[in-house]
């Protein structure tokens, strides 16, 4: 009898995840044993974490996506859809355009959807960075509103949530902004009293030189309160007026929330965020169900979960593998706990490494930094593709 794995999703989560099974059914002699069905929207992987560099230039679309189609082996397909719900009872995934996906044993990878905290006009006007898509409108929306601008009359563009995301967006407006030399002035606005919140005095004051180095201009300290058609509104209560900030452009990376299609299913998940639920071995309140990634609250002990990052979902994906071909076998699973290996970020061309594992250093910049934020997008790409493809990177990066 053949076993279907299914995975939904081609981010890190879903495409390493692939990439472990590669090697696991084989090992384990099962190629002819299981079947393997790869779902996603688009038919490609995005390396997320470098999708800033899109708004600076359209064209390092091509470095930082991979084909699932060369990712995926022999004996598994693909299929281009967007999963739209999940019948556990049945075991079955629900498309949009497609008949239903028997499952087996099911990998949900899908991400997170941007979260807009109820702050009133904000989804309406803002753009936001989760997609290929998303970056290039960010480019375009960036690049017409200069067109439309001059020296004495500067495009504001607001890039609000000060955490990964907002910096290495507001650095990449930066630098497109002086490549072009286009009238350009770039906020960046952060509720939370500091750049990067919640991590250490030494990397927010890196950050937020090399932010003010690259002339973006910071608003800490207060959140933003609505958001209409011209403006941003930032604080005010019964006795205090807001701060407005006119924008020709507003970029949101404020938070994550899980994805919609997700909402309606039977798994126990946070009512709140809907993100699922999954023990250290990714199982779900589902048997056959197992969750990693941003889609995933993973239980790390002590009311504490796994971070939403790139770096823990590339690195939960190979134990997940393992863990779906010991579910076919009836072996017990392995647990995967979360080990911080530092962090990585860039702004413009330059970039701050903070607490990398196994260097003895702790918060540094300069050529050495920028080589480290080169070389982890260089081998993600090798690991689930090729060399070339990922050094043909490089240059981009």
């Amino acid at each position: 009898m053949t076993d279907r794995i299914v995975v939904v999703g081609a981010g890190y989560a879903g495409a390493g995840t692939v990439d472990s099974l590669k090697d696991e059914v084989p090992d384990a002699g099962l190629e002819d044993d299981v079947e393997l069905v790869w779902i996603n929207e688009e038919d490609y992987h995005l390396v997320l974490h470098e999708s800033h560099r899109v708004i600076r230039d359209p064209s390092v679309a091509s470095k930082i996506t991979v084909p699932c189609a060369s990712m995926l082996p022999d004996w598994g397909e693909f299929v281009q859809d967007r999963v739209v719900g999940l019948d556990t009872d049945e075991r079955t995934v629900e498309l949009e355009d497609g008949d239903p996906v028997d499952y087996d044993y099911l990998l949900l990878g899908v991400g997170s959807a941007t979260a807009f905290f109820g702050i009133d006009g904000l989804r309406e006007h803002a753009l936001t960075l989760k997609s290929l898509a998303d970056a290039r409108e960010i480019h375009q929306s960036v690049r017409e509103a200069a067109a439309d601008a001059s020296v004495a009359d500067p495009a504001q563009v607001i890039v609000g949530g000060a955490g990964l995301s907002g910096i290495q967006a507001a650095g990449e407006i930066a630098a497109y902004r002086d490549e072009h030399n286009a009238p350009v002035d770039v906020h960046l606005v952060e509720g939370l009293d500091d750049v990067f919140p919640n991590n250490p005095d030494e990397v927010q004051d890196a950050i937020r030189r090399r932010l003010e180095a690259a002339g973006v201009n910071i608003e800490c300290g207060e959140f933003i309160s609505e958001v209409d058609d011209e403006t941003v509104y930032l604080g005010g209560g019964e006795e205090e007026e807001p701060e407005e900030m006119p924008y020709d452009v507003l970029v949101w990376t404020g938070g994550i929330t899980g994805r919609e299609e997700l909402e309606n299913t039977d798994l126990e998940k946070d009512e709140r965020s809907r993100r699922v639920f999954a023990d250290r071995n990714f199982r779900t309140s589902d048997d056959r169900v197992f969750a990693i990634g941003d889609t995933a609250l993973i239980d790390q002990g002590d009311d504490d979960v796994a971070p939403p990052t790139a770096v823990a979902a590339w690195t939960a994906a190979t134990v997940a593998g393992e863990n779906l071909v010991h579910a076919v076998l009836d072996e017990p699973l392995s647990t995967w706990t979360y080990e911080d290996k530092g962090t990585l970020i860039s702004v413009g061309d330059a970039a701050i490494a903070h607490n990398v594992d196994s260097l003895p250093f702790g918060t540094f910049g300069g050529p050495g930094a920028k080589f480290l934020k080169k070389a982890a997008a260089v081998r993600w790409i090798a690991s689930i593709s090729s060399l070339g493809r990922g050094m043909s990177a490089w240059s981009d990066m």
